[in-house]
């Protein structure tokens, strides 16, 4: 499967990501003829430039002759269906926009129909969103995954006023995503190209197992002296190495919670998201026995989990880090039994783990004891194999 990774290190706009896959590989030629099939009236051109010494494209629309005028979602829609494009290109495009339409709708308090789309909808920024989806067509890229992305600080100033970094529609749309800010003091990620990571980012955070092919950066408009104002694609195919993902470990150390609170605190967060809950016994101040509560949580679920466990538990407070999770690549398959079928894993190594859920029911439907239930699959898989 071939894959772009987008490390938005320095933040990620839709000229950033045209000039990054474009710097990455896609021919330029057909990307602007493309674009050119929008029929807005804007000029297009790709060019080199330096960003703290590095090598980048720099992608520019050239709306000077062209009107700048609201659209709604539907105009945009229309405009990109009627357009010469890849039928991949026009769907994506389509629905970073509805994404988009979405997160205006709920900040205004209007339904999606009656947003205006003001800078968003302007030549510049249907030209950054479709180019993006152009380019990734061009490259044959089947799957989009994203660094956390840094969001910059400070303030912004728009057709409402000046807001605070993150903008209202990009906040919303990073919402549940890794998000952090470091480096100058103004907007690095804006709502076109958080657009573009929520809708086309399959996961969020540190570098997939691939092979890289080619790697490219996309200029921002600005040199900054703290950082390379860059946006990094890599490109390259997905191998079958053990998987690095970004996960957020939760604690808290409790002494005043009985076991069945805690049981149940345990049922709700794993019913909840959590990919592991766990709990150790630990001596705490003045000589208490207490608990070590430990959750493994996706980075998106942090939130969420974090209030189930300050709703279900006698904690004040709790302790987050990120930590790098391995997971080996599997593949599920399904085995038959005498009593019924049974799912499980296989891991890279040819090992094969019976699903425990599948065996628990058989056992209590038939009677029959859990562990010969468990060996009977096991058999059945070598069998199989």
């Amino acid at each position: 499967m071939r894959i772009c990774y987008l490390d938005a290190f320095s933040g990620i706009s839709g000229d950033m990501t045209v000039g990054a896959l474009v710097d990455a590989g896609a021919p330029e030629a057909p990307l602007l003829e493309a674009l050119r099939g929008l029929d807005t009236g804007a000029r297009y051109e790709v060019e080199k430039t330096l960003r703290r010494g590095i090598t980048a494209s720099k992608f520019r629309v050239d709306v000077a002759d062209v009107p700048q005028k609201h659209r709604h979602l539907s105009h945009i829609l229309k405009l990109i269906d009627a357009a010469p494009l890849a039928a991949r290109a026009k769907a994506n495009a389509s629905a970073v926009f509805e994404k988009l339409g979405q997160a205006e709708a709920h900040i205004h308090g209007v339904p999606i129909e009656k947003v205006h789309f003001h800078e968003v909808g302007a030549a510049d920024s249907i030209a950054d969103i479709v180019g993006a989806c152009v380019a990734l067509d061009l490259l044959g890229v089947e799957e989009v995954h994203l660094s956390a992305i840094n969001v910059g600080s400070g303030t912004v100033e728009t057709e409402h006023g000046t807001l605070p970094v993150p903008a209202p529609a990009t906040a919303r749309l990073l919402t549940g995503k890794p998000v952090y800010s470091r480096g100058p003091a103004m907007e690095l990620t804006t709502p076109t190209g958080a657009a573009i990571a929520a809708t086309l980012g399959i996961t969020f955070g540190p570098l997939p197992a691939m092979r890289i092919t080619s790697i490219g950066h996309g200029a921002g408009d600005r040199d900054f002296p703290q950082q390379a104002n860059v946006l990094r694609a890599l490109i390259g195919e997905r191998i079958s190495a053990p998987e690095a993902t970004l996960v957020s470990v939760m604690e808290a150390n409790i002494d005043d919670s009985s076991p069945q609170v805690l049981g149940y605190a345990m049922d709700r967060l794993m019913a909840a998201g959590a990919l592991d809950v766990s709990f150790s016994p630990i001596q705490m101040k003045k000589n208490r026995p207490g608990s070590l509560l430990r959750v493994i949580a996706k980075p998106e679920d942090q939130e969420r989990l974090a209030q189930e466990i300050f709703a279900e538990t006698s904690t004040l407070g709790l302790r987050i880090y990120p930590a790098e999770r391995r997971v080996e690549e599997r593949q599920m398959v399904e085995v038959q039994t005498p009593w019924g079928t049974v799912h499980g894993k296989v891991s890279a190594q040819k090992l094969f783990a019976p699903e425990y859920e599948d065996c628990r029911k058989i056992a209590e439907r038939t009677g029959a004891p859990l562990a010969q239930v468990l060996e009977a699959a096991r058999a059945a898989y070598l069998e199989k194999t």
